[in-house]
């Protein structure tokens, strides 16, 4: 694998780990009666059109039909990718919610 075919292969890989990020959060979202996108822009109030979240909330299912996702999976995920902001927000909603 030559140095363009493997930083492909890396910008892929961190791509696709990107959205698995995304939709940790709006299925977790989903999970807990709030909506994905009034969280982001609340975070982000100068990007609200994520067309990645718009996405992952295609792919989302009904709470019912989800696996649980824990607290510390979201924001370890947020965090991972610099959405510190976004995380913090989850934070509040997980603090109102106990």
């Amino acid at each position: 694998m030559d140095h363009d075919q493997q930083s492909k292969h890396v910008i892929n890989n961190y791509k696709q780990d990107e959205k698995m990020m995304i939709l940790i959060y709006a299925q977790w979202c989903v999970n807990n009666d709030l909506d994905p996108i009034s969280l982001y822009e609340k975070a982000y109030p100068d990007q609200p059109n994520n067309e990645a979240l718009q996405e992952s909330l295609e792919l989302t299912v009904p709470k019912t039909e989800s696996d649980a996702i824990a607290d510390h999976i979201v924001l370890q995920s947020l965090q991972l990718f610099g959405n510190n902001d976004l995380a913090f927000v989850v934070q509040q909603a997980i603090d109102q919610r106990t």
